[in-house]
């Protein structure tokens, strides 16, 4: 199915129109013939496309897209994007541009964030972009992006929660959100204890991290990690934590409350795929999945004991992830340190869904739908 409205069919003599919905017997569902709406997400070390039309449960997806490009690669240390990342991130938008040409979107938002933030070249390079592909993206500031990210995954939070820390692990920055799940803004909650999605939850604090997986794998080392320089990743990442906790004292604000977490990012749903001990990674059983802390702790540790082959031959990361993944656990450790909570929601989903909700929003044709619960793994 390309996304476009099937060709009218003349009326051969002698029959009937058939009536609206139908077609030769074959029932339509009401949004086949609705518009698509984009969102394409350029980060520093993936490529995301993301195509979808309104529906009674918020929108439903008709084609998607997803390319590790490592655009980031090396920024750190000479401040520009490299001619390799470059090329390799083009090819990756012209097949983004062909999706979204072949299935007939009427409406896109596509964006970059931190690489081409902080990259020298960022700019130009996005003209080279609109120039040789035909696609114009903005540059997301690290606010809008925390706040679509936020969006993204409200349908998960927990109703019952008082706080919710909500993160993102990039590959360039990673964006922590504080939420106030108290607060009346997100008081609408459906009666299977879950956000509905159409819920705005009061950002109580945010900020960027100028640290992502890519980053910190490039200064401390990725392929051959050891528990000495795993110790220094996490140390820099809680330098670079504390004083937003300092600032805030979310540990004092949440204490006696019910507090959980979200994540939204490769690190979690790697984490999550392997505490579930999956042969290939699979969407349904990692999004919206809970894991307790310990659990998580098990499988960074365990990742931290195996070698840089053994995490290749681990199905949920691979050859493209292997060098990056005990980077993110540390991020991760460091924000497990930082804030106590018991539990942890999975989330494969976030900047790509909140800029969809947010398109179909404007236009008055999104829903706020239910979501089922998801129970927690045994």
């Amino acid at each position: 199915m390309n996304g476009r409205p099937e060709p009218r069919k003349e009326l051969q003599p002698g029959k009937k129109a058939l009536p609206p919905g139908k077609t030769g017997g074959r029932r339509i569902h009401p949004n086949d013939r609705g518009p698509i709406y984009g969102a394409l997400d350029l980060g520093t070390n993936n490529c995301r496309l993301l195509l979808a039309r309104p529906s009674r449960r918020g929108f439903r997806v008709v084609d998607a897209f997803s390319r590790i490009i490592r655009l980031g690669e090396g920024v750190s240390q000479t401040g520009r994007l490299s001619d390799a990342a470059m090329r390799r991130t083009i090819d990756a938008l012209r097949v983004c541009a062909a999706k979204l040409g072949r299935n007939g979107v009427e409406r896109a938002r596509c964006v970059a964030t931190e690489a081409c933030r902080v990259a020298s070249n960022g700019r130009e390079f996005l003209h080279r972009v609109e120039r040789e592909v035909g696609l114009k993206l903005e540059v997301l500031d690290r606010e809008t992006e925390a706040a679509l990210a936020v969006s993204g995954c409200a349908s998960l939070i927990d109703a019952r929660a008082d706080y919710v820390l909500v993160f993102d692990i990039g590959g360039g920055s990673s964006e922590l959100i504080w939420l106030d799940a108290s607060s009346a803004r997100i008081s609408a909650a459906s009666q299977d204890g879950a956000r509905r999605n159409g819920a705005k939850p009061d950002i109580k604090a945010w900020t960027s991290l100028p640290v992502g997986v890519v980053t910190l794998a490039e200064r401390f080392g990725g392929h051959h990690v050891t528990p000495e320089s795993f110790e220094e990743m996490v140390a820099h990442v809680l330098s670079l934590i504390h004083p937003f906790e300092a600032l805030h004292g979310f540990n004092a604000m949440a204490n006696g409350g019910t507090v959980h977490l979200l994540g939204t990012s490769g690190t979690v749903t790697t984490v999550a795929g392997i505490h579930l001990g999956l042969k290939r990674y699979d969407r349904q059983r990692v999004d919206g999945c809970w894991l307790d802390i310990d659990e998580i702790q098990s499988v960074v540790y365990g990742l931290l004991s195996r070698t840089y082959e053994q995490r290749v031959a681990e199905p949920c990361i691979g050859h493209e992830r292997a060098d990056l993944v005990l980077a993110g656990c540390a991020i991760l450790e460091a924000i497990l340190r930082t804030w106590s909570a018991e539990r942890l929601r999975v989330a494969d989903r976030g900047l790509r869904e909140g800029i969809l909700a947010t398109l179909m929003s404007e236009d008055g044709v999104y829903r706020a739908g239910r979501r089922r619960r998801r129970q927690r793994p045994e």
